[in-house]
């Protein structure tokens, strides 16, 4: 049984995942409603006025403000957050504001006023590093940081709450990657597409360890479908939602196939960081027939156009496509 879900709150709207995602829910009719402090501009431009987009720039730490915009709200699409670890550890007071005790009221009112469904955006980096081929959702969670740390936290939070009448679900999306209008270069595919598109080079440190990745594509396409699937299907469910595993040498040699350039050469460094991550998707597959539709190599295509377009001006420098950097020039509290 599927609910009749129509108004669509999103928190971090305007984000990287966001300004791909709103305008596919506005595009399968939903009512959608973003909460973001739009830090990186006006990424909703191309669905601005849209009779069904409602936009509020706020802070989700205001519980005012919750109160007053969730209620007539039939699912809640949880993706705010200090969203890596190195913006984390620049502030981790803040960082845990909004990445935990932020997450405690938003539950709490989307509950109270009869929210339907609340899918909440963790991230594969919950389990640590495995000895094992495959991470699959039953393994024990052991967060190597803050940012994973809260995350799991959260899902500790959540998976309690869930009811007949609030359905809950946890994903745990691997490294996004690929084209936004809202773009992040700092991220391990599309740092490396940069880097080759712009430089000829490529430098991998280490390069044996292994990076699960999802192209934002697949990712938002999920976020609609799980506003479809009937309930029982994802009932205070968790999913890893991943693409291949692919090493860092692989996701290098897939840019340098991609531009195509001869004269260009992938460098070997040494590093510490020897951390690995195998992450399984197969629980998805097989409970949801979710299969991604799109490969690493169609994100690094989607990047070279972006650049050739000129859709992606100063990539090497621009602040606004690296998050902390963005943060650093913010006086965020």
């Amino acid at each position: 049984m599927a609910d009749k879900i129509k108004n669509v709150f999103i928190t971090g709207g305007a984000g990287y995942v966001g300004a791909v995602l709103v305008p596919k829910l506005l595009k399968a009719g939903y009512n959608v409603k973003v909460l973001d402090l739009y830090i990186y501009g006006d990424v909703l431009a191309a669905v601005k006025g849209h009779p069904g987009l409602t936009e509020v720039k706020g802070d989700m730490r205001d519980v005012s403000l919750l109160e007053k915009i969730i209620p007539g709200t039939d699912a809640v699409i949880h993706l705010a957050c200090i969203s890596n670890d190195p913006s984390f550890e620049l502030d981790p007071t803040l960082g845990k504001s909004i990445n935990y005790d932020a997450f405690i009221p938003l539950v709490q009112i989307s509950r109270k006023n009869n929210v339907k469904r609340f899918i909440y955006a963790s991230s594969s980096s919950v389990y640590g590093v495995k000895d094992t081929d495959n991470v699959t959702e039953e393994m024990s969670l052991e967060p190597l940081t803050d940012y994973s740390k809260y995350k799991a936290l959260c899902e500790e939070y959540l998976l309690p709450q869930q009811t007949k009448e609030f359905t809950t679900l946890i994903l745990r999306p691997a490294t996004v990657c690929g084209y936004s209008p809202r773009q992040r270069l700092d991220l391990a595919v599309n740092i490396l597409s940069n880097h080759g598109f712009h430089h000829r080079k490529i430098k991998v440190f280490g390069g044996t360890q292994k990076r699960p990745n999802i192209h934002i594509e697949d990712i938002t396409d999920l976020y609609v479908k799980c506003l479809e699937y009937p309930k029982e299907k994802i009932a205070g469910k968790i999913f890893n939602v991943g693409y291949e595993n692919h090493t860092l040498h692989q996701l290098a040699g897939i840019v340098k196939d991609v531009v195509n350039d001869p004269k260009m050469v992938i460098v070997t460094e040494p590093t510490d960081d020897n951390r690995s991550y195998h992450v399984s998707s197969a629980k998805i597959s097989r409970e949801l027939g979710f299969v991604p539709a799109h490969t690493i190599e169609d994100a690094v295509k989607d990047l070279v156009k972006a650049f050739e377009d000129g859709k992606l001006p100063e990539a090497m420098t621009r602040e606004a496509y690296y998050n902390i950097r963005v943060m650093k020039t913010l006086n965020l509290k």
